[in-house]
């Protein structure tokens, strides 16, 4: 009985989750992943820096992006697809028309995040106004940088 009720309360919540109404199709788990640290500095007024834990999956057209704690607790979740995306966090679920403009809304300025992919791959796509340094991705390291348009911000990516 007991193995009856787990089955119907994963159906149940399966179910729940599909009609949820998530415009964006799941994440293809077949697709390339990264995980590790990410930090993030905007010279703002007053200046804004956070660090956490990443899982990075999917491509630039679609994937999903989650932060975590140092004790593992997801902190938020970025889900993007060619004409939306998602921020879950803090039990919001906030949809945006873009990558860019969630990111804009959430830290101030708009983040590389789908140049992520190329750059994590070692490619140095071009992402004016971004700089990416990708020498030492052989050690598990990106850095990325733009000074304009003000703030400037600096993203650091450790991988694991």
């Amino acid at each position: 009985m007991n193995r009856r009720r787990i089955a119907l309360a994963t159906v149940a919540a399966a179910c729940v989750q599909g009609l949820a109404g998530c415009a964006l199709p799941p994440v293809d788990a077949a697709r390339p992943g990264w995980n590790g640290r990410l930090s993030v500095r905007i010279d703002s007024d007053p200046p804004q820096s956070f660090s956490a834990g990443f899982e990075l999956q999917g491509d630039a057209l679609q994937g999903r992006l989650a932060l975590f704690s140092p004790l593992g607790s997801t902190l938020a979740e970025l889900l993007w697809a060619p004409e939306s995306a998602r921020l879950l966090s803090n039990g919001q679920d906030r949809t945006f028309p873009s990558l860019d403009a969630l990111t804009r809304d959430a830290v101030g300025t708009a983040l590389p995040v789908a140049a992520l992919f190329a750059w994590l791959r070692g490619q140095p796509a071009d992402f004016a106004p971004w700089q990416v340094s990708v020498e030492d991705r052989g050690a598990g390291r990106l850095q990325a940088r733009r000074a304009l348009p003000a703030p400037a911000v600096e993203m650091r990516l450790i991988l694991d």
